[in-house]
C-alpha cells in the first residue's frame, strides 16, 4: 500500500535552527504516513544524540535522506574527497539503519561540481552500494539537476552500467530540465522497475531556470499531476511518495495546512 511521507526537511531549516527536537511537535500536526529525514552537515558533531532524541519520538521514518555534501565531494574527485565521501555516508547509513529505515536517497553528484566529472560518479557508485547494503539499506540515486547534461541521461548511463541500480525520481527536478514527458514514455519503460520512491514537489518555471528552483507544494507550479498520476496507476506503483514543499518562512514558522493539502491531493488521486 502507498505511503505518502513529509520530508523533515519540508519543516525544519535554517530558520528554526535545524532543530531536529521540533519534530516531536511537528509531527502532531501533519495527516502524513510517516517522515522522510533530511540529513543535514551540522548534525554530524552530536548524531548519536540527534539520532537517539529523534528514536524517543517513535516516528515512523522508511527513509532517509542524505547530507547532501557527499555528492559534492565525489564530484570534486581525487582519493581524499571520496575517502570523505564514503566516510560520512557510512555515518548517513548507520543513522538509517538505527531509525528503522529501509531505504536511503542519495545525491550522487552536486554542487558547483555537479555532473562535470561523472567518471568519479559512476566509479564511487559500487562503494556506496556495498555500504548501503551492510545496513540493509535499499541504496537510490535522485535525479539530481546538471551543470553539464541532464538527470535522465545521467540516471540512463548508470543503468546502463549498473542494471540493477535504484533510483528516486524527483518531479521539481524532471520538470527543472523539461524532462518529466521523458518517464512516460514507452520505450523509457525500462527505467521503471528501477525507480523505488518519488518525491511529489512542484515547479514553476521554465528550462533550467536557476532562480526558480524552489520546491513548491502541488498546485503551486506548471507540473501537471494529473499526467504523472496516471502513470503512477498505469505501471502500478505502490510504494513510497514524500512530499518536500518547502513549508517555513523566513522566521521559521511552518504551514501545516499546505502540507496536509499535499497529502490529501496524493491520497485522492490513488
Amino acid at each position: 500500500m502507498s505511503k505518502v511521507l513529509c520530508s523533515t526537511g519540508a519543516l525544519i531549516g535554517r530558520p528554526n535552527g535545524r532543530n531536529h527536537k521540533l519534530l516531536a511537535e511537528f509531527s502532531e500536526k501533519l495527516s502524513c504516513d510517516g517522515f522522510e529525514l533530511m540529513m543535514y552537515d551540522t548534525w554530524y558533531e552530536n548524531l548519536e544524540q540527534v539520532i537517539g532524541d529523534i528514536l524517543e519520538m517513535k516516528l515512523y521514518i522508511p527513509v532517509v535522506h542524505c547530507e547532501k555534501t557527499i555528492g559534492q565531494a565525489i564530484s570534486i574527485g581525487g582519493e581524499e574527497n571520496l575517502q570523505e565521501a564514503l566516510h560520512l555516508f557510512e555515518k548517513n547509513a548507520a543513522a538509517a539503519e538505527k531509525l528503522g529505515a529501509t531505504k536511503i536517497v542519495l545525491h550522487l553528484w552536486d554542487g558547483l561540481p555537479s555532473d562535470g566529472t561523472f567518471e568519479n560518479n559512476i566509479a564511487a557508485y559500487p562503494r556506496l552500494l556495498e555500504v548501503a547494503e551492510k545496513c540493509h539499506l535499499n541504496l537510490m540515486v535522485e535525479n539530481v539537476v546538471c551543470n553539464v547534461q541532464s538527470p535522465m541521461k545521467r540516471i540512463f548511463q548508470l543503468q546502463e552500467i549498473y542494471p540493477e541500480i535504484h533510483f528516486v525520481f524527483d518531479t521539481k527536478m524532471a520538470a527543472f530540465h523539461c524532462e518529466l514527458e521523458e518517464l512516460y514514455k514507452e520505450e523509457n519503460r525500462a527505467l521503471w522497475k528501477n525507480i523505488h520512491h518519488y518525491h511529489v514537489n512542484d515547479y514553476a518555471g521554465g528550462y533550467k531556470e536557476w532562480g526558480k528552483l524552489a520546491t513548491l507544494p502541488i498546485g503551486k507550479g506548471n507540473v501537471d499531476f494529473e499526467q504523472f498520476f496516471a502513470y503512477i496507476k498505469r505501471i502500478g506503483y505502490d510504494d513510497t511518495f514524500t512530499i518536500e514543499a518547502t513549508a517555513f518562512d523566513k522566521e521559521g514558522r511552518v504551514d501545516f495546512e499546505m502540507l496536509n493539502r499535499c497529502v490529501s491531493f496524493i491520497r485522492n488521486i490513488l
